[in-house]
């Protein structure tokens, strides 16, 4: 064999990832960065208590973790007041979104997403031939109205939504995605991206029943819990659907170390109060320094502000790269219009003082 023999499909699609990780860029620049403000990780760090039982796991590490994920799953489902059966846990929300393709798509299948939203679901999509539909933002929040319609009209098999949202930092009431999975097509599953929801304002989550068929909600453990180095994320969705994942799951994907961790995390929800004042604290400052150079700071129920630098995309660039330049690492969204705008994530004082030190230089070499 003189060379790989990929699918048609695989030959087709291009060497890429959604993301340049920070430890690409830095690579590239000879030198690390001052302050890691790009990628929505936690800068506040893990609860004590999941830090302690990830130690006493390493010394486990020579043995697999439990392929069940027996006392996660059932804290989980503890925790959100279903059973089990509703559960999924896998590699992150990315591991999950990659199975749940892997469930749903075959070339040709139609998908509706957000111009613009997070792109690590198109990906997956594409990677199985799936044809992705995509909605505008409105007013800088994803567009219910807009992805149902355009659901209906493509017999879409899954519709995503992302709430909070990233890129924009933007939020929907609960009552909107009730309101949308009760008008959605009979053929159509709501992938309902909760990754921030823990930081968001009361109110944000929706109340649905668990066993709901049409319906499928991500939460993880990278965002407000502080571990995203770990990858642990979960689903809550009907157990039919939760079932069909044994089909095609990484059955030792999560290990020792992540489980533990991720289940003491859990189970530390005054630390997790902690990280929510932390965050509050962070918004405001973040935002004031946004206001105090001439950006407006959108509303954020996430751990990051998106700054509207209130002029075209190329000049969002420019102010990006001469972050990059000046040791802080930040990213934009990727698509008109909302690459008017930069992303900054929440940190510690520390972090946001570098920001806050190189934000001013940046935008003059912008001009």
């Amino acid at each position: 064999m003189k060379a790989p023999i990929l699918t048609p499909l695989a030959a087709s699609l291009p060497a890429t990832v959604p993301f340049t990780g920070p430890e690409t860029q830095e690579r590239r620049q000879g030198q690390p960065f001052i302050a890691r403000l790009g990628a929505n990780e936690s800068l506040f760090g893990p609860s004590p208590a999941a830090i302690e039982a990830m130690q006493t796991a390493a010394s486990e590490a020579w043995m697999y973790g439990d392929p069940e994920v027996h006392a996660l799953k059932n804290a989980l489902a503890a925790h959100h007041g279903c059973a089990p059966e509703n559960i999924v846990a896998g590699e992150g929300i990315d591991g999950l979104l990659g199975y749940l393709a892997r469930l749903i798509v075959e070339p040709g299948t139609p998908v509706v997403t957000s111009l613009g939203a997070y792109p690590t679901f198109n990906f997956h999509v594409a990677g199985f031939g799936g044809t992705l539909h995509r909605a505008p933002y409105k007013d800088d929040h994803e567009d219910p109205t807009a992805l149902l319609d355009l659901a209906r009209q493509t017999g879409a098999r899954m519709l995503y939504l992302a709430n909070p949202d990233n890129p924009m930092g933007s939020h929907h009431p609960g009552r909107a995605i009730q309101d949308l999975l009760v008008n959605l097509p009979a053929e159509t599953l709501l992938v309902l991206d909760e990754a921030y929801v823990d930081l968001a304002p009361a109110g944000t989550a929706p109340v649905i029943d668990p066993n709901t068929p049409n319906l499928i909600r991500l939460r993880t453990f990278s965002k407000a819990h502080s571990l995203a180095g770990l990858r642990v994320g979960y689903a809550i969705t009907a157990p039919a659907l939760a079932q069909a994942f044994d089909k095609v799951r990484n059955h030792f994907g999560l290990g020792r170390v992540a489980q533990a961790g991720a289940l003491a995390a859990l189970q530390d929800q005054d630390y997790l109060a902690e990280i929510r004042a932390k965050i509050t604290v962070a918004r405001d400052r973040l935002s004031g320094i946004a206001r105090a150079n001439g950006l407006i700071p959108l509303p954020s129920a996430t751990n990051f502000i998106t700054m509207d630098c209130a002029r075209d995309g190329d000049y969002a660039r420019r102010v990006l790269a001469a972050l990059l330049e000046r040791g802080i690492f930040v990213r934009m969204p990727g698509v008109a219009p909302l690459d008017r705008c930069i992303r900054v994530s929440l940190g510690d004082e520390a972090a946001l003082a570098a920001f806050e030190a190189a934000l001013p230089a940046a935008l003059k070499a912008a001009d």
